[in-house]
């Protein structure tokens, strides 16, 4: 009985020992100072350290996290970690940036920029011009086709993106992930479209020395009156959003394709969702803007889009330089 007595003692000794020490270990923090063969993804501890000048945002070869599209290779060389490969500093920088400012950036674009406009519609209103008269064309069947076989994934894209920005909001889920799966598609229908669209374009959308002029009477849309804008087949509003939404379209297209694959490092990644999101806002305000000129600004403008005529009026006062190269006229 002694001899029981004294096992079962010690068995408690024993048991009691090993669960304080756990206890005790459960509550140290990590060493992620020396490398043994830890994984990139659960460095918690050195995560924390994460900043913009710290020693965990630099860059070793070969160190912690490799994303190939296809996994997280393990870091075994015995080194010690150090950071994560790819840009310096991002870690913090983009934290805070999606934490804080891209969601809150998008919604004031999305709700300024209408505002600003429906205000510009009651104060200065739309322009009108007659539309009953003769018609001039100005884009071909092929100009039409192409221009909405790149403005309809586009759209598509804007809509959706804004979607997954705003998703904690939206409730997440399979609303979200439909909306994920959209924009990867029509970005694959844009990436089609929208290069034969630059092509097609992009003689006529070269700036020219009187889109100066332009700019500084903002294209005449402060005012009714009716006199010549100087302008050639796309003013100098239609010529920044050419360039924004192809050039800039391409890169959100790359950007977008990169992080949807993971072909890149982390911090790669991080720079491009950070250029993916800065060009998205000006993309937004853009399009926006866009779409109020075509469909308020001026009446009847959104027909030379859909039918390739144009009014003569319309056509001679916003456009006078292509109507005069159309005519002859001087």
């Amino acid at each position: 009985m002694k001899k029981m007595k004294f096992f079962v003692l010690a068995f408690f000794v024993v048991f009691g020992v090993q669960f304080a020490f756990a206890k005790k270990e459960e509550h140290t923090s990590i060493d992620f100072s020396y490398n043994q063969k830890i994984y990139g993804t659960p460095q918690i501890e050195a995560i924390k350290g994460w900043g913009l000048k710290s020693p965990t945002s630099g860059v070793v070869s070969g160190s912690v996290m490799q994303m190939d599209g296809v996994g997280i290779g393990l870091a075994d060389n015995g080194e010690k970690i150090t950071g994560i490969r790819g840009w310096q500093g991002l870690g913090e920088g983009f934290t805070i940036l999606q934490h804080k400012y891209f969601a809150l950036i998008f919604f004031l674009i999305l709700i300024g920029v209408p505002l600003a406009f429906f205000g510009h519609n009651r104060i200065v209103g739309p322009k009108r011009f007659g539309h009953h008269g003769k018609k001039i064309k100005v884009f071909s069947s092929y100009n039409i086709f192409v221009h909405w076989g790149a403005a309809i994934p586009f759209v598509l894209i804007c809509i959706t993106g804004l979607m997954m920005v705003f998703g904690d909001k939206l409730g997440g889920g399979m609303l979200i992930r439909t909306a994920k799966n959209i924009h990867f598609l029509a970005t694959w229908v844009f990436i089609v479209f929208g290069p034969l669209m630059f092509l097609m374009w992009v003689k006529p959308a070269l700036f020219k020395l009187y889109d100066i002029e332009w700019m500084k009477i903002m294209g005449g849309y402060l005012s009714q009156e009716k006199r010549e804008i100087p302008a050639g087949k796309f003013n100098a509003g239609q010529k920044m959003w050419f360039w924004l939404a192809t050039i800039g379209g391409f890169i959100m297209a790359i950007t977008g394709l990169f992080m949807h694959f993971f072909w890149a490092d982390i911090n790669t990644l991080r720079l491009f969702a950070i250029i993916h999101n800065v060009l998205g806002f000006g993309v937004l305000a853009l399009l926006i803007t866009h779409i109020y000129m075509a469909v308020f600004a001026i009446e009847g403008a959104l027909e030379s889009i859909l039918n390739g005529h144009m009014g003569e009026e319309e056509l001679a006062l916003l456009h006078s330089y292509y109507y005069k190269e159309l005519t002859g006229a001087k």
